[in-house]
This record gives structure tokens, C-alpha cells and sequence, in this order.
């Protein structure tokens, strides 16, 4: 499994941790005179909806044009212009984090125009509920849908990425740096916890599979995550739970037995709190 597919498997699982807080968001229209000089403190994602726009970062020039997706990073300093009459784009500004790590984002290559062709379903959301936003003048729900479409166009980008049909080019030119908060550290853990979830799990063991102490794993984890470990094996065994019992072949003795539970006393236990519900009336 290549390294990129085994961080998005990351994502999803813990997908329940996910916030994503929207800053600002307005559209504009420029005409052929406009320049922007700017770097942003958050993330930031252009949906161009009318004309062009030519994006400069790191001295390389890069266009987007109507029905594209320019994804920039937290401070990534750029030059913007339009060469045409007019350009016109959807503008937000957003942070995105799991649980503590508010830049998780950052261990993919994802700054950079994606192509509307791969995205327009989402985009087509994403425009449609904007325009809705600021002609409802407050209506209940609004604001709450135009957060869950702007999540739906970033999934999707992380799914691209994923599958290996979007790598962002804005980064291209960079040497591939790892430190020691990049997700490529807990790689073998992931792998570790995913192949021993049929038992109980001790943070000692995940230690010794990444190589440092207890003490400086639990801090590295949290680090890198946002969540301690104990938090991140509790996780995927509810998301395997939920799954088999989902597939309604299991008893719920089966399934504690499948993720290492002693017994479906203490299986349950775990599974409502989780979910505020019993495995018995999961549905």
C-alpha cells in the first residue's frame, strides 16, 4: 500500500474527530487590471466561476479556469492576476483539524488548481448552496449546508489524492521533508493496531513498534494526531463494530470477540458510549 493510501485510510477513520470552522467566504469579480500580492493564515480554496485567474508561487505560473478549484495552504505566499476582461471565483477561508492537529492537511501535496472536470459534482453543490447563503439573509440551515458542501469539495480533493489523480502542483518543486510530527512516523503503528484488533492493545507495544519510549510516544502521537493512542485503538475498534454490525451477520458476542473485548458486557459498554446507543439497537 503506498504511503499517500495508508494517510487517507487515517483520515477516514477518524473521521468522527473531524472540525472544519469557516472564517470568511465572499465572491468577487476583478477585471483585467487586478494583482493580489498575499499569503493567508488559514486555508484558503477559490471555486473560479467565471473567466481565469493566473496563480504564481515560487516564481512558477499556473491558471485556473472556470469550474476549477485553487487549494492554498497557510501561509504559502502567492501572486494573483487575470488576463481576461474579467475574472469572477468563490473565495473561503477555513481551518480544518482533527481533534488538536490543526494541520493535518499539511502531510499532503494538495495546494494547487484541481480540475473541474474531476470535481464538478461537488463544486456544483458547493456554488449552488454559496448562492442560496447569501440570498436567505440568515434563514435557518443555510450556513450549515454551505459548511457540509465546502467539506464535501475537500473529501473529494483527498479522494483525488488519494487515488492518485490529483497531486496539487504548487508544492512540486519542494524536496520531500519528514520530521519526526509527520505521519509517515506512525505508519507501522497504523499497520500494527489495524492487524492485532482481535486483542487488547497495550500503548507499550505501540511504543516499541514505532521505536521510542511510552512517555515520548503518547506525546508524539498526540503530536501528530491531535488524539492519544488510547483515544485512536478505540476508534477504529467502534468503526469495525459499527461496521459488522451493520452487516447484521454477527451476534454481539461474535463481534466482541473479533476486537478483543472480554466479554459483550464490556463490548457494549464501550459501543454506547461511543454512540449513545447499544450494539443491540444500532441501526
Amino acid at each position: 500500500m503506498r504511503t499517500h493510501q495508508v494517510h487517507m485510510s487515517v483520515i477516514d477513520e477518524l473521521s468522527d474527530h473531524i472540525t472544519l470552522r469557516m472564517s470568511s467566504y465572499l465572491e468577487q469579480t476583478h477585471n483585467r487590471k487586478w494583482i493580489e500580492h498575499k499569503s493567508h493564515s488559514d486555508y484558503d480554496l477559490w471555486l473560479i466561476t467565471a473567466g481565469s485567474v493566473q496563480i504564481t508561487v515560487e516564481g512558477i505560473e499556473h491558471t485556473a479556469s472556470t469550474g476549477d478549484v485553487i487549494f492554498f495552504y497557510p501561509d504559502m505566499p502567492y501572486m494573483a492576476t487575470t488576463t481576461e476582461e474579467l475574472c469572477r471565483f468563490v473565495y473561503m477561508h477555513f481551518d480544518f483539524s482533527i481533534a488538536e492537529q490543526k494541520r493535518i492537511l499539511g502531510e499532503f501535496q494538495l495546494p494547487g488548481i484541481v480540475p473541474g472536470n474531476l470535481i464538478q459534482e461537488e463544486t456544483s453543490l458547493f456554488a449552488s448552496s454559496y448562492r442560496r447563503f447569501k440570498q436567505s439573509k440568515g434563514t435557518s440551515g443555510n450556513r450549515l449546508y454551505l459548511k457540509a458542501t465546502l467539506l464535501l469539495v475537500i473529501a473529494k480533493i483527498l479522494e483525488l489524492h488519494g487515488q492518485g489523480l490529483y497531486t496539487g502542483a504548487f508544492l512540486q518543486n519542494r524536496k520531500s521533508q519528514k520530521s519526526e510530527g509527520s505521519l509517515d512516523v506512525l505508519q507501522s503503528v497504523f499497520q500494527y493496531v489495524d492487524a492485532n484488533l482481535h486483542r487488547a492493545i497495550r500503548i507499550n507495544e505501540l511504543a516499541a513498534v514505532a521505536g521510542v519510549s511510552e512517555k515520548y510516544f503518547i506525546s508524539l502521537f498526540k503530536k501528530i494526531l491531535g488524539i492519544t493512542p488510547g483515544q485512536y485503538i478505540n476508534q477504529i475498534k467502534m468503526n469495525r463494530a459499527r461496521d459488522y454490525l451493520y452487516e447484521k451477520k454477527y451476534t454481539i458476542q461474535q463481534i466482541a470477540e473479533f476486537l478483543g473485548y472480554p466479554d459483550p458486557f464490556t463490548f457494549s459498554k464501550a459501543f454506547k458510549r461511543m454512540y449513545n446507543v447499544p450494539p443491540s439497537k444500532f441501526e
